[in-house]
């Protein structure tokens, strides 16, 4: 009996690896197809009219190269979304995340809100937490209003964006929404191809 459920246990585990491989595979090569689509010549991006600010959350980071790259191309300010109390990727982290999500418990915000009232075109990012909005963000979404500025939404994920938009548009008050853009996690071999995506959003807007 214990032989058995053994072997069952070790099926179980081998078949979810090979489900992890497959996954990872498919969407390697899903984006080595999208971004086959801006590699060669450096794109430019246009000048925006007026004012530029870029806001982003970001926990490991990705989301903070890619908000530093659409800053670099628009000459915006920056505004980075903090939690008063940081946000540790242990074990069971997306465990507490599904939690706050179902809940609706968000975690408190660190600093003012950033005064929007200079600033023409607001392009605004996140990560992907359980395929929607992070819960830094969403805390960020309740308490902000966008006095009817173009607001640019982007995201940054592993490989699907879910329902990050969907949300983002629901709760974005008095956001005149503009093209949005998403971005799965890359290797540094795609940078330049990134690069051109971002230009090539920017000059959509």
């Amino acid at each position: 009996m214990l032989k058995m459920t053994i072997y069952v246990i070790l099926i179980i585990i081998i078949g979810a690896i090979l489900i992890g491989v497959f996954h990872l595979y498919r969407v390697s090569k899903k984006n080595e197809v999208e971004m086959a689509q801006y590699e060669g010549e450096v794109i430019v991006p246009k000048k925006l009219s007026g004012k530029t600010l870029v806001i982003y959350y970001s926990l490991t980071g990705h989301t903070k190269e890619i908000a530093e790259k659409i800053q670099k191309m628009t000459h915006a300010d920056l505004y980075e979304i903090k939690t008063v109390e940081k946000l540790n990727t242990v074990p069971w982290f997306y465990l507490i995340l599904k939690k706050q999500l179902k809940d609706k418990i968000y975690p408190e915000l660190a600093g003012d809100m950033p005064d929007l009232t200079k600033y023409d075109t607001i392009f605004v990012g996140g990560p992907v937490w359980w395929y929607t909005v992070s819960t830094p963000m969403r805390a960020f979404l309740e308490k902000i209003d966008f006095q009817n500025k173009k607001v640019v939404p982007f995201s940054t994920q592993g490989s699907n964006f879910g329902t990050y938009f969907e949300y983002f548009a629901q709760e974005a008050k008095n956001a005149n929404l503009q093209k949005s853009a998403s971005f799965n996690n890359l290797p540094a071999k795609y940078n330049k191809a990134v690069d051109n995506k971002i230009a090539t959003w920017i000059n959509s807007l």
